[in-house]
């Protein structure tokens, strides 16, 4: 008798590659500033873009995060396994298997401190132009952050934002 097996297989973090997280604000329809965060990786990791778009998947889908699905509303959602620390001037973005962080810029803090929470695209398209450290044109994230490629291929998440208590 032959069988097969039906599990998956366990999620490992270096198959995601480099990851960046980036944090920008921008008008929304309602006229004040959404704070935004954008997750990627560089596609970097063994196997390529490919693999590294199957593991982010993995990763997003595992912890109840559609790719390519309706919005996911945090702030709904007190059990998300997914959570955002502003503190210090960082994002910090935090899964069961990951966390990342983000140098906040003043205009993204002012965003999340008036609404509470950011907007999260988690990409499985990965960006090797994006490198961490390195400056990023406005006009370079914009067309990446907007390409139907990236918006197509990524969790929408609403995070609510959490701070340290003290």
């Amino acid at each position: 008798m032959t069988s097969t097996s039906s599990e998956t297989s366990p999620f490992r973090a270096p198959a995601l590659g480099t990851l960046v997280v980036l944090a920008w604000s921008g008008e929304a329809p309602d006229g004040s500033d959404m704070p935004y965060l954008l997750a990627y990786s560089l596609g970097d990791a063994e196997g390529g873009p490919e693999a590294t778009a199957a593991a982010v998947e993995q990763l997003l889908v595992g912890n109840g995060l559609p790719v390519g699905g309706a919005l996911v509303d945090g702030t709904t959602k007190p059990s998300l396994p997914v959570t955002l620390l502003v503190e210090a001037g960082q994002a910090v973005l935090n899964m069961p298997q990951l966390v990342a962080q983000a140098d906040a810029p003043p205009e993204w803090l002012a965003a999340v401190a008036e609404r509470g929470y950011a907007y999260l695209v988690f990409t499985t398209r990965a960006w090797p132009e994006g490198e961490p450290g390195q400056p990023v044109e406005p006009a370079a994230l914009a067309a990446f952050a907007g390409a139907e490629e990236t918006l197509t291929s990524a969790a929408h998440v609403v995070l609510p934002a959490r701070s340290l208590r003290r």
